[in-house]
């Protein structure tokens, strides 16, 4: 049975970097200004940490899939389910899940913006103008808007197939076309599935075009969301509980569907409120004070926490460095507003993104647990050079959730 401890876990999405020439060389986390990260490493234990294991990259969904206990080489069937939980979609027996984004492309047809400038207004009423399409053959669409620029496609009706390629050309691959959709298989499923896809992509991009969200926005010269690209299908997610598994009440702070996606699907309870954005611009302060709420009445909350990856996308180290900063400063104003006595607190993220590199990679990321019984290591700040050093060496994300699992008490002992 859990113990009457709790604990804090941060995931700091994309935080790992290189040396970065826009810093003289040093990692954004090396520059940021970070006094409070710094001393929970000289009183915790620090060490890297590979989300699956070195050398593989991954997405931010498999990361956080990982990071919340489950292992993704046997739990994971595509993104689409999961961004489906995030936005309360019940998939029914033979639903076709996808992650979608609003984009833009022009006259030729050509994406010159994956994420439509990140497109914030208006989303609600384009995704219900692309709800509802009949495709043929019995299909049709339920679209939802997600964060920002992300929505949520399900196809619904039979003969259906998640076996499909994505008609997202993928990060940073502005100037091609959306891809058209195959399947992936000679099944008549696969097949029926790609083709009612790809009459759905057209028909999306007529009506979007001359949709009134985008006539406003091409009047104050911003990017059309004038079409949509998918990846990442799927069918119905069934998997266990963390919560179940542990015996524990865990709660998640997040604003990205596919964080609260991962987090419902894990028994979790889930926090958002106004002010919290899947960007630079978030309001950290709100993150703080949702934490302490949840703290009342849940052992384990985590909290995600995206700007980091967008500065690393963006490819702005400073950026990326001030935002560290920013967190430091939440971190202290939280720990000064809520008794820490047998709590721990954790530090991580689902995978690192250099600025230079502008895509994640499979660089190890820096990580920490502080707490009140926790044998210190050697390592006196927080960033990735200090902690090669770190007593819990190169550890995996289902390892540091265990780790934190067996400090609260919430593991069970392996053998008689």
């Amino acid at each position: 049975m859990p113990n009457d401890c709790k604990a804090i876990f941060l995931i700091l999405d994309g935080l790992g970097d290189r040396s970065c020439d826009q810093l003289g060389g040093r990692t954004p986390l090396e520059s940021a200004s970070t006094p409070t990260l710094d001393r929970l490493a000289a009183q915790g234990i620090t060490g890297l940490l590979d989300p699956l294991a070195p050398g593989i990259r991954v997405s931010t969904d498999v990361g956080c899939l990982a990071l919340f206990g489950y292992n993704p080489l046997k739990t994971y069937w595509g993104r689409g389910p999961i961004e489906a939980a995030g936005v309360d979609l019940k998939l029914k027996r033979g639903d076709v899940a996808l992650r979608a984004n609003f984009s833009t492309i022009n006259e030729e047809g050509i994406i010159v913006d994956r994420r439509a400038g990140r497109i914030r207004e208006g989303t609600e009423e384009l995704a219900k103008a692309l709800d509802g399409l009949k495709l043929g053959k019995g299909v049709k669409s339920k679209f939802r808007a997600g964060t920002e620029h992300r929505g949520v496609l399900v196809l619904c009706g039979d003969n259906l197939s998640a076996e499909i390629s994505d008609s997202d050309p993928g990060v940073n691959r502005e100037g091609e076309p959306i891809h058209e959709v195959k399947p992936k298989e000679g099944t008549d499923s696969a097949k029926n599935t790609a083709k009612r896809l790809n009459k759905f992509l057209k028909q999306a991009s007529e009506i979007l075009a001359d949709h009134p969200v985008n006539l406003r926005r091409m009047e104050q010269d911003l990017p059309p969301a004038n079409a949509v690209i998918t990846r990442g299908a799927g069918m119905g997610l069934q998997i266990p509980s963390v919560t179940d598994r542990f015996n524990i009440n865990a709660a998640c702070v997040a604003c990205e569907t596919t964080v609260l996606g991962v987090a419902k699907l894990a028994g979790f309870a889930t926090f958002t409120g106004a002010g919290m954005t899947a960007n630079l611009d978030t309001d950290l302060k709100v993150k703080a004070k949702l934490i302490l709420k949840a703290l009342e009445d849940y052992q384990l909350v985590i909290c995600h926490i995206k700007g980091t990856d967008i500065a690393g996308h963006d490819g702005d180290a400073r950026k990326k460095a001030d935002f560290i900063g920013r967190i430091d400063d939440m971190l202290e104003e939280l720990l000064e507003n809520y008794d820490c006595e047998k709590t721990y607190i954790a530090v991580s993220a689902d995978h690192s993104t250099p600025c230079r590199i502008r895509e994640h990679t499979a660089d190890p990321v820096p990580t920490l647990i502080w707490g009140y019984d926790i044998l210190p290591d050697k390592v006196t700040a927080f960033h990735e050079r200090a902690c090669y050093q770190g007593g819990l060496s190169r550890i995996t994300a289902n390892g540091l959730l265990l780790t934190i699992m067996d400090y609260l008490g919430a593991t069970y002992r392996f053998g008689s």
